[in-house]
């Protein structure tokens, strides 16, 4: 079927935009479009608001709930630091409240161009759109170590709660927020663990009341780390640590290598969207109007950063929403 045969299914009308991604910004993006009655699809492989629903269950955010708003809803949370079960609260009821036209479990295998819109094929239907938007955030694929014995169905790169770990050795690699937390509640929860961690301390970027707690517990004893050094293989009953002081082997039973994610980059390559010759492989888009090297379509979110994941976050990433929405609408408009 092509974009000529719309009106043979009325599943494949064409839509103004459709947005891949289902977390806060795609949700921001929705409200966006649907502000300004545009005929829109929000797509998300997962659950709803997919990647928070994986963090850490009793994870807090670093900013306060007003700076997670969107579309005008107010966040109201207990604490001055939303936690993430807040989260899950709140988007849901911003999605259920504003009726934004989501569907989940529905995962993007394919999109191109078709005439003069966009053919995507997802697991469950095939859309025509004028517009794409990406807000796909970088949760979905783990930034792998690279090491023998990754495979092993005890190395772990996402973590949700640290019951199973009592009385388990676990070794944590990174030194980012992510690798804090699961630390500290492993320990709190009875794990023994150990840290090892390429810098010779924690970064600036560590939460503030995190930071002293970590410090402090491995100062104390209380959990182990290994500075300066790098996890360079897995056994499965061990691992060996490269560190300082030579080649160390210790005990171990579960590892969580939270050591980053990355975009699909993939994807975007697919689409035709270049890349920035950086290390971080920056997608180009304009920043007054959000749009790629490809005509119509959008990058919205902490993608637009490539590898450089700490540059865009909920808080300062929503203004990407308005700023789609408006060009779409100008678009739309003048035809």
């Amino acid at each position: 079927m092509n974009a000529g045969n719309l009106e043979e299914n009325d599943a494949l009308e064409i839509l103004d935009a459709l947005i891949i991604g289902g977390g806060p910004i795609g949700l921001a993006c929705g409200i966006a479009l649907q502000n300004k009655s545009l005929n829109y699809r929000i797509l998300e492989k997962g659950c709803l608001v997919n990647s928070l629903y994986h963090y850490p269950a009793n994870m807090t955010f670093f900013s306060t709930s007003e700076k997670l708003e969107i579309g005008g809803v107010p966040f109201i949370s207990v604490n001055p630091k939303a936690t993430r079960p807040e989260a899950l609260e709140y988007y849901r009821r911003v999605a259920i409240s504003l009726q934004l036209k989501i569907q989940v479990y529905e995962e993007v295998l394919e999109a191109h161009r078709e005439n003069h819109v966009f053919k995507v094929t997802s697991s469950k239907k095939i859309y025509f759109t004028r517009c794409l938007v990406l807000a796909t955030g970088f949760f979905d694929i783990p930034n792998l170590l690279d090491i023998p014995g990754e495979d092993l169905p005890k190395v772990l790169h996402y973590f949700q709660d640290a019951h199973p770990y009592y009385g388990q050795k676990v070794l944590v690699v990174g030194a980012a927020n992510s690798a804090v937390d699961v630390a500290l509640e492993t320990w709190r929860k009875g794990a023994d663990v150990t840290m090892v961690i390429k810098q010779p301390g924690f970064g600036d970027n560590v939460k503030y009341w995190a930071k002293p707690d970590i410090e402090n517990r491995i100062k104390e004893g209380s959990i182990k780390a290994y500075f300066e050094s790098s996890l360079v293989e897995i056994q499965s009953d061990s691992v060996i640590i490269q560190s300082p002081i030579g080649r160390v082997s210790i005990p171990n039973d579960f590892v969580f290598a939270m050591t980053g994610y990355l975009p699909n980059f993939s994807f975007l390559k697919k689409l035709g969207i270049h890349s920035q010759e950086d290390e971080a492989h920056t997608p180009i888009y304009n920043s007054d109007t959000m749009e790629t090297n490809q005509e119509n379509i959008y990058l919205a979110g902490v993608i637009c950063g490539g590898l450089n994941t700490r540059k865009w976050f909920i808080e300062n990433s929503r203004v990407h929403a308005e700023i789609i929405a408006e060009d779409i609408y100008r678009k739309i408009r003048a035809k």
